[in-house]
């Protein structure tokens, strides 16, 4: 009898074993059929591809030749098995998971805009965060404001390009989605020279039933030199932060001068104390000699002299100045400012 209740519980025991073994490969199974669906979705919805991190690794030749890099990740220049030439973006490597990464990059996948860079594929592998994107011929703004190869038709344009580009995102997409890091190494440039926003989406994205556009932080956001007063001051951030960070980069078009480089006004080292250097000797330019073109001649990078036109460099400028205003609810909106650089 003894023996028999010994057999009995080994083979009842053995039973829950196999019984628990079952429901867990049936729970596996069906999280992995979820991810699969989740990315087919992502695929037929987007238009996006899913590709291999060994696929990317190849396309880069072991990620070798590095176009720029942020504080997301670094941009390698790729060539896909299909022979198109691609920017491939490999993220810092976080904790974020599976799930919220396919979330924010199916959103991603659905903007669709002329002067926004256009996602082709992503890599979620491991810890592996990859984003795949056209390649844009003539490199960012930033590289061609150094080189000084733009002149005033372009600049204007860029201008107005990359306002369009950051007011879809602001006012169109069906999710608000906030930047947080507008410079000009953010701003790309086409074989044409039009303008593309690129590294949008995975910043900020602020479901339209939250309660409206006002978001918080963990941490500060942004490049020194193009950061909102609101990041220093902890006050609520909006899509006004963007705005603020596109005015300081056309003041930087239009004058030449780096915001990195005009330190001087106020105290401290922070980036917003910096760009106050260059707001402020603007405005001191326009204030001292507003009521004519003189002081636009003085602002302007010798570059553009005698080659640009003056009435629509001042629209510019002061709408820029606009931008870079101190209280947030005294600047435009994106939509705003297409409006004031293209009247109807």
């Amino acid at each position: 009898m003894l023996q028999f209740m010994v057999w009995f519980a080994s083979a009842f025991g053995g039973f829950e074993i196999i019984c628990i073994c079952f429901v867990w490969l049936l729970l596996y199974k069906t999280q992995q059929r979820s991810s699969e669906n989740t990315q087919s979705y992502l695929q037929v919805v987007s238009g996006f591809r899913k590709f291999t991190y060994a696929e990317l690794k190849k396309a880069t030749r072991n990620f070798r030749e590095e176009i720029r890099r942020g504080g997301s990740g670094i941009v390698y220049k790729g060539v896909l098995s299909d022979h198109r030439v691609v920017a491939i973006k490999r993220l810092n490597e976080a904790n974020q998971g599976e799930a919220e990464f396919l979330a924010e990059v199916s959103i991603i996948g659905r903007v669709n805009h002329m002067n926004l860079i256009e996602n082709w594929g992503y890599c979620v592998e491991g810890n592996h965060r990859l984003l795949v994107y056209e390649y844009m011929e003539c490199g960012s703004l930033g590289e061609n404001h150094i080189s000084g190869t733009l002149d005033w038709e372009k600049r204007f344009d860029i201008a107005v390009g990359s306002a369009r580009g950051q007011a879809y995102l602001h006012e169109e997409c069906l999710e608000w989605v906030l930047h947080c890091d507008v410079n000009p190494q953010n701003i790309l440039l086409d074989s044409n020279f039009q303008s593309k926003v690129a590294d949008f989406g995975l910043s900020k994205l602020v479901n339209r039933g939250g309660g409206g556009k006002k978001s918080s932080f963990s941490i500060v956001r942004g490049t020194r030199g193009y950061m909102a007063p609101e990041w220093i001051s902890n006050l609520p951030i909006t899509s006004k932060v963007d705005v603020y960070s596109y005015g300081v980069v056309v003041l930087e078009m239009v004058t030449g001068k780096s915001p990195m480089t005009t330190s001087g006004q106020g105290s401290g080292n922070t980036g917003v104390m910096e760009v106050r250097g260059l707001v402020n000797w603007v405005r001191e330019k326009m204030n001292g000699n507003g009521e004519n073109e003189l002081w636009l001649e003085e602002i302007i990078d010798p570059v553009m002299k005698g080659k640009c036109d003056l009435r629509k460099m001042g629209i510019l400028v002061q709408v820029a100045l606009e931008c870079v205003k101190e209280d947030k609810d005294a600047r435009p909106t994106m939509s705003q400012v297409i409006e004031r650089l293209l009247p109807h």
